[in-house]
């Protein structure tokens, strides 16, 4: 019971991992360099304990914490973020590289700050006592789990519209995208609130996951960490960053058995990582070449060599 019990939470937190991995993504893939995800992954969580714990009107008494008011509080904390990232990003979006990048972690520390002083949103000290909609890890990781699939559907749909594909041209090369008519600066705000919009609903779930909600969880290390996810699994699809979050959360607790040795193990893999696949794990080539294979075994009776048809030659 007690490895079950430890396996789903691990499973769990791998999950949350990989749904920040893609709210990173998205601006990466407008070629900005923005590290605001944890702001934003903040204020979905921030939003959950207040809403949860000091508005009875939800069901935060009952045993269970009815799901309608999570889906409530999403929404809520979705919106909210949303328009703070739609205000922010119109100012912040006309930087690039590095400046963009100190940008937007000054966004994370203002956020961050200003909650450790404000008694009414949880303060220094934080948010407890947040009411659980499930009763154990394995409940949150199939919620959590239908939640990342669907946004994963809508990564996957957008790759092949017309925004999609627009926001891969500014990455590739912005100046020529604008040349051929394409809304750079707007492509980039809408790139900019849906990654605000992932964030905050996987805050939400986190905040009811932990039980508890500080504000520290949003800050410059959180920065890192989650564009390590990007890095490491790859940037230039959807998938990678899926990858690299459910493997760089699953690592340190899959290297707990060598003791104080497995941070620097950690360290080590995330360094070495990029060196060995500079554009990660998960490319668009190594997917086709998957792809490929994959169809080959198909054709192939029994797994072996596609069987073609002979060809007599001339007669």
């Amino acid at each position: 019971m007690g490895a079950a019990f430890h396996d789903a939470s691990l499973l769990q937190q791998m999950l949350i991992g990989a749904l920040l991995g893609l709210s990173v993504y998205l601006p990466l893939s407008c070629g900005q360099l923005s590290l605001a995800t944890p702001g934003f992954y903040a204020i979905g969580g921030t939003t959950a304990a207040l809403l949860s714990t000091r508005v009875p009107a939800l069901g935060g008494g009952d045993p269970t914490y009815p799901l309608s008011s999570v889906m409530l509080e999403m929404a809520v904390a979705a919106l909210v973020s949303g328009l703070l990232a739609l205000g922010i990003g119109k100012l912040v979006l006309r930087l690039r590289g590095i400046y963009l990048a100190i940008a937007t972690i000054a966004l994370v520390e203002i956020l961050r700050v200003t909650t450790l002083n404000q008694e009414a949103l949880g303060g220094a000290v934080g948010i407890f006592g947040i009411p659980q909609p499930f009763n154990n890890p394995g409940g949150y990781a199939a919620f959590t789990l239908v939640v990342l699939a669907l946004i994963c559907w809508l990564f996957a749909r957008l790759e092949d519209n017309r925004t999609g594909r627009a926001m891969a041209a500014i990455r590739d090369d912005e100046l020529a995208a604008a040349c051929q008519g394409i809304d750079t600066a707007q492509t980039k705000l809408l790139a900019f609130v849906f990654s605000a919009l992932v964030a905050a609903i996987t805050g939400v779930i986190s905040a009811h996951f932990f039980n508890s909600w500080n504000a520290r969880l949003g800050n410059f290390d959180a920065s890192i960490t989650t564009r390590a996810f990007v890095v490491f699994g790859g940037s230039r699809t959807w998938l990678g960053p899926v990858v690299g979050g459910l493997l760089l959360t699953a690592l340190p607790e899959l290297l707990r058995p060598v003791g104080d040795l497995r941070l620097i193990v950690f360290g080590l893999v995330i360094l070495v990582g990029p060196l060995l696949a500079p554009q990660g794990l998960v490319t668009p080539e190594r997917l086709q070449g998957l792809g490929r294979s994959l169809q080959g075994l198909r054709r192939a009776p029994g797994g072996g060599e596609p069987t073609e048809a002979l060809d007599p030659g001339p007669r």
